[in-house]
């Protein structure tokens, strides 16, 4: 071999290499994405691409249940009107998830995914139910780094495993061009950019942008789209029935058909019945047990007429939340004692070491239970589970526990430097994206009909929450004589003509962002509403503008860098929530744009050594 072809030889064996270096490069680590929580809104709700899955998941109750949401939640994007009807197989599906930004470890550093608990069966492993259950929406090496005490060869039976789902978060950029979901689909070796694009309505250079151009077989994608494609239902073909030669014969063997085919349908019909009567006496049966567990020796037990009742109530949610013992209730709150009271009637508790607030309730449970179990947000509180305590007829919701207390607790009590105008505008979208998601995201849509800031509460990192849906309404656009609320967040017309409706939460949703520009109660005291007070504030001049609002700003806000521009911003938002016409009031969805637009949401990428959130201590 002469220089010249040992030359290209080597240039070529150089080019191969380089080829396959940047091949691997370019690959998405198997233990997930990577995220940081100041690049994209996290949390924020989105969906993942699913097939029906034979034999297992050929309904959206168990499929529901594999992705803790209820089936209305996967019914309505996914354009299908029978929620209790079978699937076909390989029908396509739009499941709702809750995206997070997770810390793992300094060594995996933020993984972005959507966290789903699963219970092992008889002969589950981490890589199967990946695989088969989930579909390759993760992998068996993502679910090894967040499960680190369990060990994949030795799983029990029963063993409670974190599958960590695959998803993104748009950023700023993609916020702004009107990206609002990141689906999540995993790239089937059929699939092509050109086909994908076209099938969920997006362009093969926004694919390329958010995922890269190597994708391969079986990875997860993330498709930016503004809105949900539909879904194409499929049909099933009606029998052929072949011509027969005579057409009265012909007559008589279609009559037949149709009257055998009534016959079947009457006796599926009454099989249905009787299988949802048996079901549902199986449920009741189970509660029964639990209260029964629930008395304390020597107790009498309650009346059978009321404790038929109080179990008919959740019956439906005897399977779908863990179901507490009222004896373990009282040792976790050491009988409830008032030290360990959080607000009201909500007590801290403890059970094998997990913290909880647990909300003690007289029998009325029944409305919020049915609102909460088709909810699944990061911005919403999470329900754990409940008691019944059939002595007392009582009901106990036991929710996630959330370290930093209250917005009001915060706001109006003492007030330190963690509580900047970034951290008010992140709780301010934070809140607004969960208002978003319960109206616009539920079927039907969810009133909360009580938005103050008791009901919002702050995690450890300063992250915000919805709670108490003890008022919320399933529905809207109803007129009731009966009004409930706290005064100074009321919306006009539900106090005047008791109208609901989504926008008396935008009206409430206000008051709060006047409070955290403020500083101030919403009733003074004189008995004046805080928001009586901001007319002529944003009249004339620019300097007149910012010298009122300075006025009326926080004295905490203006020690902060914090920009005017962006105070301004958010102001103008308020008012505009503020409106007395409920129809002129914007739409959370137009309210969390014109949130995310200000520039202080998001940190400068050029610059180097960017301040983290800060952590903040547990009260």
């Amino acid at each position: 071999m002469g220089i010249k072809s040992r030359y290209l030889f080597l240039l070529l064996l150089f080019f191969l290499y380089y080829q396959n270096l940047s091949h691997a490069q370019a690959q998405p680590s198997t233990t997930g994405y990577f995220c940081s929580p100041t690049q994209a809104l996290y949390p924020c709700q989105t969906y993942v691409f699913y097939r029906a899955l034979a034999p297992a998941f050929l309904d959206l109750a168990s499929i529901g249940d594999l992705f803790s949401v209820s089936r209305p939640m996967i019914a309505k994007p996914s354009n299908i009107s029978n929620t209790t009807s079978p699937l076909l197989p390989d029908q396509s599906l739009f499941v709702p998830i809750s995206c997070g930004c997770n810390f793992i470890n300094s060594t995996f550093g933020n993984i972005s995914y959507a966290g789903l608990n699963y219970t092992i069966k008889s002969h589950d492993t981490f890589w199967k139910v990946s695989t088969a259950n989930f579909q390759n929406l993760t992998t068996y090496q993502s679910v090894e780094v967040v499960n680190p005490t369990l060990v994949p060869t030795q799983l029990d039976i029963g063993d409670n495993v974190m599958f960590p789902i695959f998803c993104k978060c748009a950023d700023s950029k993609q916020f702004q061009n009107r990206t609002n979901y990141l689906i999540s689909y995993v790239y089937h070796p059929s699939d092509n950019l050109s086909s994908l694009a076209s099938r969920f309505g997006s362009t093969v250079q926004s694919i390329i942008d958010v995922n890269g151009n190597n994708i391969r077989p079986f990875d997860t994608v993330f498709i930016p789209v503004s809105r949900l494609p539909q879904l194409s239902q499929p049909i099933v073909p009606a029998p052929l029935v072949s011509p027969s030669k005579d057409d009265r014969k012909g007559a008589v063997i279609g009559l037949g058909v149709g009257l055998g085919i009534c016959g079947i349908l009457l006796i599926v019909v009454i099989g249905i019945w009787l299988h949802r009567e048996a079901f549902l006496k199986i449920k009741l049966e189970m509660g029964k047990d639990v209260m029964r567990k629930q008395f304390d020796k020597g107790e009498k037990p309650l009346l059978k007429g009321v404790e038929v009742n109080l179990l008919a109530e959740v019956s439906d949610y005897l399977d779908k939340y863990k179901v507490f013992g009222i004896q373990e209730l009282r040792e976790a709150t050491d009988d409830f004692d008032e030290s360990l009271v959080i607000q009201g009637s909500v007590y801290k508790g403890s059970i094998n070491g997990e913290v909880y607030a647990i909300k003690k309730m007289n029998w009325n449970a029944y409305e919020e239970l049915k609102i909460l179990q088709k909810v699944n947000h990061g911005n919403l509180v999470k329900l754990e589970g409940f008691c019944i305590d059939p002595k007392e007829a009582n009901c106990y919701l036991v929710y996630e526990y959330v370290a930093n207390g209250s917005l009001h607790s915060w706001l109006h009590g003492n007030k330190n430097d963690e509580l900047n105008w970034k951290t008010r505008l992140r709780i301010a979208i934070d809140v607004a994206n969960g208002l978003q998601y319960i109206h616009e995201h539920t079927t039907p849509k969810v009133v909360h009909k009580d938005i103050k800031s008791s009901n919002i509460l702050l995690d450890s990192n300063m992250r915000a929450k919805i709670a108490n849906f003890g008022l919320a309404k399933s529905g809207c656009n109803a007129i009731t004589v009966h009004i409930v609320g706290t005064q100074g967040y009321i919306a006009p017309e539900y106090l005047t003509d008791g109208v609901v409706s989504t926008k008396m939460d935008v009206f409430s949703f206000g008051v709060v962002l006047l409070e955290l520009i403020s500083g101030k109660e919403v009733i003074d005291e004189e008995g004046k509403i805080l928001w009586a007070k901001v007319d002529g504030i944003l009249e004339g001049t620019e300097e007149r503008k910012v010298r009122k609002l300075k006025e009326w700003m926080d004295e905490y806000l203006l020690k902060d860098t914090c920009s005017v521009e962006s105070v301004v911003n958010v102001f103008t938002v308020a008012v505009a929530c503020l409106n007395r016409d409920p129809s002129k009031r914007p739409s959370m969805v137009d309210i969390v744009y014109a949130l995310c637009k200000s520039d202080d949401i998001f940190f400068d990428l050029s610059e180097e050594g960017f301040s983290p959130r800060p952590q903040v201590r547990a009260r």
